[in-house]
């Protein structure tokens, strides 16, 4: 039985999951390029980076890959904190599971939009970096106060 405090932040943890669905759903099926608006100011800051010394390799292509790994991070986060301690691998899964649904639902419905087999590898990546912080701090934070220090 959860006490009190746990139960309200698995509450709150469960409002926050949901509400960041919410707006990936809306990234993910938005009818075209969420970046479009912004492809040239894009450019245009790439440019000046690369004017000041960033590599010629950070170019769009990274960017928008970059984007895809801490887009996925919270789902790995959220997904490994509602999830008990000993099964924070399904967190794994489901963000596989999650991008797989959204690069589909892209190919099929989303003629403006581009399905890809990189997509899915930055998205798990960045779900597994969420569910590695969640599994990290758990394990801190349920460490005795003696073996903190």
């Amino acid at each position: 039985m959860l006490t009190p405090g746990k139960a309200l932040r698995r509450r709150w943890t469960l409002a926050i999951a949901l509400a960041y669905v919410g707006v990936l759903a809306l990234i993910a099926f938005w009818p075209t390029p969420v970046d479009r608006p912004m492809s040239s100011q894009l450019a245009a800051a790439l440019a000046y980076l690369h004017r000041h010394g960033i590599p010629r390799w950070v170019d769009y292509n990274f960017v928008e890959s970059a984007a895809n790994v801490v887009l996925f991070v919270p789902f790995g986060l959220l997904a490994a904190a509602l999830l008990p301690r000993r099964t924070w691998w399904y967190a794994l899964l489901l963000g596989f599971a999650a991008s797989c649904a959204i690069e589909l639902g892209q190919l099929i419905f989303l003629s403006s939009r581009f399905a890809s087999w990189a997509d899915i590898g930055a998205n798990t990546f960045g779900a597994a970096l969420g569910v590695f912080f969640t599994v990290v701090f758990r394990g801190r934070r349920s460490r005795p106060a003696a073996d903190q220090q």
